[in-house]
């Protein structure tokens, strides 16, 4: 079965290199028409962390959290 597919592409160049051609074709219009929703997000990750302390303790969430740490107070 392989060998005979293998036989047909090579015997046959111009259909293989026109079925390669309609499947980019097919390839780029699918992509094209992909919504924005399906692309992935390459953007950093933010995570919000709500927590009922005072800012005495803050140096200790520093030291666990990597990255920026805003704080509001209130």
């Amino acid at each position: 079965m392989i060998r005979t597919l293998v036989d047909f592409a090579l015997n046959n160049r111009f259909v293989v290199i026109v079925v390669a051609l309609l499947l980019v074709f097919w390839g780029a219009i699918s992509f094209h028409d992909l919504p924005v929703e399906a692309y992935p997000d390459i953007a950093d990750n933010y995570v919000t962390v709500i927590t009922p302390v005072s800012y005495t303790h803050l140096d200790v969430y520093k030291r666990q959290l990597p990255g920026t740490l805003r704080c509001r107070g209130g």
